[in-house]
């Protein structure tokens, strides 16, 4: 394979954003929206079959020298993750048509653009344009907030825009400072000169922490509970599966690359994961929206996947990266299986819905896996997950390992009992006879009889239920992921 290919990845979605905006045609918007990421996720398929014979590709974009010139890298990590961000994308986007939400001004156009950060970010070699490419992915989020929201929306995501501000400076501070102290921001550089130390270290922990808020792990996780579930759920899907991931990628990337074994500070990570999981699991209990309970899910699932990092042995990092794969599937199809319910009754309330099971058998039968998934019970790719990281951490044999199993199991116990007051309060009850589903402009509407032929149309459970097909479907053959895609060291050649 030619080298400069990886940069198709990254200069065709900006090319389709261009378009979308020059040519205004819904047919022309609504293709790019599918072709785009199916595209980029088939070329990431085939980039995991390459990277079997070939483990590191790079290119160095113009052909400059290196230093100069913005180093592409990929490897079996990478793309695996293109492949994750693709189908994530692609299903979003099949939702965000049925639903009509496509038909916004330019929203083709940014969701297209943020796929430009996205991929770009997947495949730089450098921290500095890492946080190019992430203010790529980010800034077309602030407007798409803003084109798609309410009044509501519009106002609760003024945090969403403060905080990425916010950690977007202290990225671009930790960036400068990691150049000041070693002359490089190139990871395969920084990997070079060994493990960093005094002032190295502390430069590369302000870009980790930077990547830890816009990851929305604990304690820094309220600005993503508090956002994201009052966005679209077309939209909460896409920001759950491409910024969050992406920021816990970048982690995964900076650690497997510079440090070579844990560093002094591992035990801060250990916290900050055993804080994720408990805190995200024990929240939900506070939340009266499916959703809401869902977005603390999120900060759970960053807990888990922050194991990987922590204990940076092999079996973490395996185990992590893959436990990245079950929340990203997990989370989608289960936002998108509400979106869908929220779309046909107006509401996630708990106190607007009760006896969905009785209504919606389809519904409830993907609601059920999704959130057996979360919990980590067959016959779901978080089964294998959760044991996965178990495995790791005991095989670490210090108290470390044993605190993260203590909370991967008493995080499992807890979110079972707070995902089953979540299905108890909406699906489970006696059958709805009234609701009063949300209005755009107040968030409140008169109280109308269900009608006795409303029923979620089948267009809109499909994306959902392709997501929680590929759970069950990883449930039945681990076997590929379990092999060998997790993050591990890239230096290109």
């Amino acid at each position: 394979m030619n080298s400069s290919l990886l940069l198709l990845l990254v200069g065709l979605p900006l090319l389709a954003s261009a378009l979308s905006v020059l040519i205004t045609s819904r047919t022309l918007d609504r293709v790019l929206l599918l072709a785009v990421p199916s595209f980029v996720g088939l070329s990431g398929l085939g980039l995991l079959v390459l990277h079997q014979r070939i483990p590191v590709i790079a290119h160095d974009v113009g052909g400059y020298i290196p230093g100069l010139a913005i180093p592409f890298v990929s490897d079996s990590f990478t793309a695996l993750m293109l492949v994750l961000t693709s189908l994530t994308a692609l299903v979003s986007c099949i939702f965000l048509i049925n639903t009509g939400e496509d038909q916004y001004r330019f929203v083709p156009a940014l969701v297209m653009m943020m796929l430009t950060g996205v991929y770009g970010a997947l495949l730089t070699g450098d921290l500095f344009n890492f946080f190019v490419f992430i203010e790529v992915m980010v800034l077309p989020a602030y407007a798409l907030i803003a084109v798609t929201g309410t009044w509501r929306r519009l106002g609760v995501g003024r945090m969403f825009v403060m905080v990425n501000l916010l950690t977007s400076t202290i990225l671009l501070i930790g960036v400068g400072f990691v150049y000041g102290a070693t002359g490089t921001v190139n990871l395969a550089v920084l990997a070079q000169l060994g493990t960093p130390t005094g002032q190295g270290a502390l430069a590369l922990g302000i870009v980790l922490f930077a990547m830890l808020v816009k990851a929305g792990g604990a304690p820094f996780h309220g600005w993503l509970a508090r956002s994201y579930p009052n966005t679209s759920a077309g939209m909460m899907a896409l920001f759950s599966g491409l910024h969050s991931k992406v920021a816990l990628y970048a982690i995964y990337r900076v650690c497997t690359t510079v440090y070579g074994e844990p560093p002094a500070w591992a035990n801060l990570i250990v916290v900050i994961a055993v804080l994720s999981i408990i805190l995200g699991a024990l929240s939900g209990f506070g939340q009266n929206r499916v959703r809401n309970v869902l977005a603390f899910q999120m900060t759970a699932s960053v807990g888990h996947t922050l194991v990987g990092v922590a204990l940076l042995t092999v079996a973490s990092l395996a185990a992590g990266a893959f436990y990245m794969v079950h929340s990203m599937i997990t989370m989608a199809g289960l936002l998108l299986v509400m979106g869908a319910v929220e779309q046909t009754y107006g509401t996630g309330s708990f106190k607007k819905l009760s006896g969905l099971a009785s209504r919606e058998k389809w519904a409830s039968v993907l609601m059920v896996l999704g959130l057996f998934s979360l919990i980590g019970l067959p016959p779901t790719s978080g089964m294998w997950a959760k044991i996965g990281l178990i495995r790791a951490a005991t095989g670490v044999g210090d108290a470390a390992g044993w605190w993260i199993v203590t909370a991967i199991v008493v995080g499992a116990l807890i979110s079972m009992l707070a995902l089953q007051r979540t299905w108890r309060n909406t699906f489970w009850g006696p059958p709805m006879q009234s609701y009063r589903p949300d209005s755009a402009e107040t968030g409140r509407a008169p109280t109308e009889p269900v009608p006795d032929g409303l029923r979620i149309p089948a267009r809109l459970l499909v994306p959902g239920t392709i997501m929680i097909a590929v759970s069950v479907a990883i449930f039945v053959w681990p076997e590929p992921l379990l092999r060998g895609h997790g993050a591990r060291r890239r230096r290109p050649p």
